[in-house]
């Protein structure tokens, strides 16, 4: 039953969300399956010399739809409301995320006892962000990139210049970015997460000593190449890196529309009845406080 409500509260949660890749599709003459992907386009991205902004950075500007959705970001099959799906993972032996063994018991049932963040209307977190449901916006200027999400609102604001991440205790829904420019390739570095949202639908989460490192690189005018470095001590056996793909949306007087969500809203009231909680993130439920 209570897995039963668990799917219908994520079903609710990708409203406008668009499908997920099929297998045979293709990006930039690259696979879009993310190990393919990578192998392909990262040489690329070094053969393509980028249109430029104003300001001579790489001009990624536009509007974006990501090739896979945020159901689960390991190998899933079809089922009520997913799609089948590859893994993003893509250096690890068997392309499953290397959680601890304490963490990984907690992964198997977390659906069943906890609410989606996403479901609740709370901001996706990075990097999920990436991968969140609806369409993406990249806005640029001179010392930010601005990456908008038409789901709920959610927005980051990405600094580029030289600065120093805000002080440790202050946990953040989105984590702190801080972004600079390597060549053509944009860097963020994020930390100070608040550890209270998942990867995905499925469960898959961290805590709050996530870091992350991203990299934005155009292979060519239409296609981004995203990859995302993994550390956290607390719930990983290792670092691990996900990759995903973005292709530029270029249907004629398209623009984002407003997806409101809300807190209290009742697509959650079904979990709540059959016994389902707000997740807590995992320092609240090993016992450490928060």
């Amino acid at each position: 039953m209570k897995t039963t409500a668990a799917v219908l509260i994520l079903v609710a949660s990708a409203v406008r969300a668009s499908a997920q890749a099929p297998a045979t599709a293709t990006a930039a003459g690259c696979p879009v399956e993310p190990v393919k992907f990578h192998a392909c386009a990262v040489p690329r991205t070094k053969a393509f010399n980028p249109p430029r902004t104003a300001d001579g950075r790489p001009d990624m500007q536009g509007y974006w739809d990501r090739a896979f959705t945020s159901q689960d970001i390991e190998e899933h099959t079809a089922g009520f409301g997913t799609q089948a799906g590859p893994s993003l993972v893509i250096d690890t032996p068997d392309r499953k995320i290397p959680y601890q063994p304490w963490a990984l018991d907690l992964k198997k049932d977390i659906v069943e006892r906890f609410i989606s963040p996403l479901a609740s209307c709370f901001p996706p977190g990075v990097p999920r962000h990436v991968i969140a449901p609806a369409s993406h916006q990249i806005i640029q200027a001179p010392g930010y990139v601005v990456h908008l999400l038409e789901y709920s609102h959610a927005y980051r604001i990405i600094p580029t210049t030289a600065g120093p991440h805000v002080a440790g205790p202050v946990k953040l829904w989105q984590g702190d970015s801080r972004g600079h420019w390597e060549g053509n390739t944009l860097v963020v570095d994020v930390t100070n997460s608040n550890g209270l949202t998942w990867f995905d639908n499925a469960g898959n989460f961290f805590s709050d000593a996530l870091h992350v490192v991203e990299r934005f690189t155009l292979v060519d005018a239409d296609t981004i190449h995203y990859e995302a470095r993994i550390e956290d001590p607390r719930v990983y056996t290792r670092p691990w890196t996900m990759v995903s793909v973005f292709t530029r949306n270029k249907e004629p007087g398209f623009e984002l529309l407003e997806q409101a969500c809300h807190e209290g809203n009742r697509a959650v009231e079904g979990g709540q009845s059959v016994g389902l909680t707000p997740y807590p993130g995992v320092t609240n439920i090993r016992g450490g406080g928060r």
